[in-house]
């Protein structure tokens, strides 16, 4: 059953909270720290685009499987459950739809990827918890500025519509994350995504490859099939685990945070 000091006991956040900018950084960050991206026990996720002609989620369901089961969860999970427990904190949520980045680097449907954006104090924040590759660990703002996390600088590239979200490790140059467009969505608007997907080509979708993804309080680790990717500080180092004995130590060293 849905309980806001339950779920935030398990993101790590004791005290009095209220609706302001440093709770929500905490959240944020404790959100990433605690639970882990992980499509591996979603039989509905493994099916690819499939899943997301319907994103809501029963949310007493959801959150006993992921906050106190200890499981992680997907995009939709993960944000859809804090899109409540924000709420429930007295925030402004809204809705927003993301095309993802491919591996051609081109970029994917436009309602591929479901977060939030939360309204405060006159200013739009960022806030997703539930992408699968290298994110932002705190909540960024809509601004032209550059803004850096934990060494990593990250900006908004405003173009025909959209805001590109870019990031860039140390030494590497600007990439693209995803674009979205700065509109409040509605669940109901994924009913149509469906259809649309028929000449996405099967190659792009990532159907059936496993996906871990957790955060360490300097960056973040990581698993996309057995390509692996760890961020600390800023710095980034790529490479591919071939031997089952990496990959299971990689995929447990994910899902149960037990160190970096």
């Amino acid at each position: 059953m849905f309980d806001v000091q339950t779920y935030l006991t398990r993101l790590g956040i004791d005290g009095p909270v209220r609706p302001d900018l440093d709770t929500l950084r905490r959240v944020h960050k404790g959100h990433l720290l605690s639970i882990a991206f992980d499509n591996s026990l979603n039989a509905d996720a493994e099916r690819g685009f499939e899943v997301l002609g319907d994103v809501r989620i029963d949310d007493d369901a959801v959150f006993d499987a992921i906050v106190t089961g200890g499981r992680g969860g997907v995009c939709y999970e993960l944000n859809g459950l804090l899109r409540r427990l924000l709420t429930d904190l007295g925030y402004d949520v809204r809705i927003l739809g993301a095309a993802v980045i491919q591996v051609n680097g081109e970029f994917g449907p436009e309602l591929e990827h479901i977060f939030n954006c939360v309204h405060l104090d006159g200013e739009i924040w960022l806030v997703d918890v539930g992408l699968a590759g290298p994110s932002f660990l705190e909540p960024l703002r809509i601004t032209d500025e550059i803004q850096t996390q934990y060494g990593v600088d990250y900006r908004l590239v405003p173009e025909d519509g959209y805001h590109t979200l870019q990031r860039r490790a140390q030494g590497a140059g600007w990439s693209s994350v995803y674009r979205f467009r700065l509109q409040d969505r509605s669940l109901s608007e994924w009913l149509t995504l469906v259809p649309t997907l028929d000449d996405f080509p099967v190659e792009l979708q990532l159907v059936g490859t496993r996906i871990h993804s957790r955060a360490v309080d300097n960056g973040q680790m990581v698993l996309i099939g057995r390509r692996y990717v760890k961020v600390e500080d800023g710095k980034e180092e790529i490479r591919v685990l071939a031997r089952p004995e990496q990959y299971r130590e990689v995929v447990d060293l994910i899902l149960t945070n037990t160190g970096s």
